[in-house]
């Protein structure tokens, strides 16, 4: 018994020909049911060649039932009496043997746009989360006998009720109610593993905000382990909404502003800082001003706050001297 996807060997045959064979066929047969009904003498040979007509057109009729059509990027499935026999994967119009029950899947690529879901970071923070997920089948054995689509159709009927779709397109929307799930499930478990934004300044911490292509990769093989049981491939995995929960972002925004007011104010001492520095080493080099200990922290002092103020100073004119 075979339990791995496998190219079907059996007898496969040119769908026009067989065409028209069966219609050439079908006149014979028509032909001869004719022939034998008008004989002018009734007798066993006429009673054996009607029937005979009867069986052939039957068997004619069946015939019919072998053909299979198969578009590019499509595959067919092969039962023989609960038997898997193979996969049809070459595009083409073909007759196969018409007891075979013919299974059809898509191998194309079809997008999933998974709706934003509130998980848990790392840090235990609410977050809100979306995909966008682009899979396609690739094992056909194991996307037909791997997993029960009767268990995943609950969207897909829905779906089929309202577009009056059915067969493949039922099946591969209950793969997509699959896909859905375990896509979700890997999303859970990835969010929980990264923290939203750095916890902390100067840290190269991997955040599901700035990971980009790396936290993308991780999804992706991610998902992929999931659904390799039901032999379904993952082509790209990606984050295309991320933000924190409602109930918290009120919170979290006034924590990034604050976050960014103190890196703003660090870079304006600094360089504050680095400008004093140059007057004084300016005004010794010069040596037309002697300024003693207590002149230099004033100057420092006022500098500072010339520099470091948020609005503009307002100088005072000393007309006296530097010590009046």
């Amino acid at each position: 018994m075979k339990t791995q996807e496998e190219i079907y060997s059996g007898l496969r045959l040119s769908g026009i020909a067989m065409i028209c064979f069966n219609l050439i066929f079908l006149v014979g047969i028509v032909m001869l049911f004719i022939w034998a009904v008008n004989l002018e003498t009734t007798s066993s040979a006429q009673v054996f060649l009607i029937v005979s007509s009867i069986i052939l057109f039957i068997v004619n009729t069946i015939m019919w039932a072998g053909f299979a059509l198969i578009e590019p990027n499509e595959a067919v499935v092969l039962i023989f009496f609960g038997e898997y026999k193979g996969t049809i994967k070459q595009n083409g119009f073909f007759w196969v043997n018409p007891f075979l029950v013919k299974k059809k899947l898509t191998l194309r690529a079809r997008n999933l746009d998974a709706t934003p879901i509130k998980v848990n970071d790392k840090a235990g923070n609410p977050v809100m989360i979306g995909m966008v997920v682009v899979w396609r089948v690739l094992d056909t054995y194991k996307a037909s006998f791997e997993i029960d689509n009767k268990s995943m159709e609950s969207i897909g009927d829905s779906i089929t009720s309202i577009s009056g779709s059915s067969g493949m397109n039922s099946k591969m929307k209950s793969y997509e109610n699959f896909v859905q799930i375990q896509s979700y499930s890997a999303l859970r478990y990835v969010a929980s593993l990264y923290p939203y934004d750095v916890q902390s300044q100067g840290t190269n911490e991997l955040t599901l905000r700035s990971g980009g292509d790396e936290i993308n990769k991780i999804l992706e093989q991610k998902i992929n382990e999931h659904l390799a049981i039901a032999g379904i491939q993952i082509s790209e995995a990606r984050i295309n909404y991320i933000a924190y929960a409602p109930e918290i972002a009120a919170v979290m925004l006034r924590r990034q502003q604050a976050e960014a007011i103190i890196a703003a104010r660090e870079k304006i001492v600094e360089g504050a800082v680095g400008m004093v520095q140059i007057a004084l080493e300016k005004l010794s080099e010069d040596e037309s001003i002697k300024l003693d200990d207590d002149k230099k922290a004033a100057m420092i002092s006022n500098l500072m706050v010339v520099l470091c103020g948020e609005e503009n100073a307002k100088p005072i004119v000393n007309t006296g001297t530097l010590y009046q």
